[in-house]
């Protein structure tokens, strides 16, 4: 059983859903990153998913591409992110997923790539770009190596495509709420809740939903139909935007922002 397995394992007994924090790696810096992730955790974070910056993201919005930009500004490297993570993940009681363009790992090589991300300590890999159809190598690398390999499911996305994905899916199925890029939005689409319930029906595989959802509100709405929540783009704006303060005052922001989010979980 992979590390995620375990875990959505762990919490259907406790009956709790995951939250699952996204942040993007080296913005402004390595050592800060950690100490975000460090926090996410510590505040009760189940999972926290790390953007590996991109010059050219799928699906981003502006405030995680910005991001993305800031990071390869300052010459962040993929070794140096595997590294902090080697570090890091020892000490994490949650596991570390991946954002990652498969230009990356292409790059690299699937092989090579889940090896070194195993010996990192990432429990799995969200490959935005990477259509389903043409996953199997790399779906047979993260096999070997007990990686899951989570893809996405729109609500553009047909219903018999919507199972084929979720055949060639591994860890979870990540559930973007709305047709478009990341950030954060005033409502969400209606009928989410009837679209994680039927993907639900057909599939084991838990189901989190991504893409807007930055209010206790919405994670009020949204947990009782999803097995996970995933909240990016609010707290990579509060990283950016506190560029002037005490690292120890953003990081103390950063838990007074998801504190009410945890809560709101139920």
């Amino acid at each position: 059983m992979s590390a995620i397995d375990q875990l959505f394992t762990d919490l259907r007994v406790a009956g709790r859903k995951a939250f699952m924090p996204f942040i993007t790696a080296g913005d402004p810096d390595l050592e800060f990153t950690a100490d975000v992730l460090r926090t996410l955790v510590e505040r009760g974070s189940s999972m926290c998913e790390l953007g590996i910056p991109y010059s050219d993201p799928i699906a981003d919005g502006p405030v995680i591409q910005a991001s993305y930009t800031r990071a390869l500004e300052r010459k962040i490297k993929l070794r140096a992110i595997l590294d902090m993570l080697q570090r890091l993940t020892p000490e994490l009681p949650a596991p570390v997923v991946t954002m990652v363009s498969y230009a990356i790992v292409y790059r690299r090589g699937p092989e090579r790539y889940v090896a070194a991300a195993r010996a990192a300590g990432i429990a799995g890999a969200i490959v935005p770009d990477l259509p389903a159809d043409e996953a199997q190598p790399l779906a047979d690398a993260c096999r070997r190596e007990g990686l899951s390999l989570i893809q996405l499911i729109t609500p553009n996305t047909p219903r018999h495509r919507a199972l084929r994905i979720a055949e060639r899916t591994t860890g979870f199925i990540y559930y973007v709420s709305v047709a478009g890029i990341t950030g954060e939005r005033n409502e969400l689409p209606p009928e989410i809740a009837e679209n994680v319930a039927w993907l639900r029906e057909q599939t084991p595989l838990p189901v989190c939903i991504g893409f807007g959802i930055s209010r206790p509100e919405h994670v009020r709405a949204l947990a009782p139909v999803a097995d996970g929540l995933i909240v990016g783009s609010a707290i990579v704006r509060r990283i950016a935007e506190a560029s002037h303060k005490p690292r120890e005052q953003v990081l103390r922001d950063i838990a007074e922002y998801v504190d009410p989010l945890l809560a709101a979980m139920g």
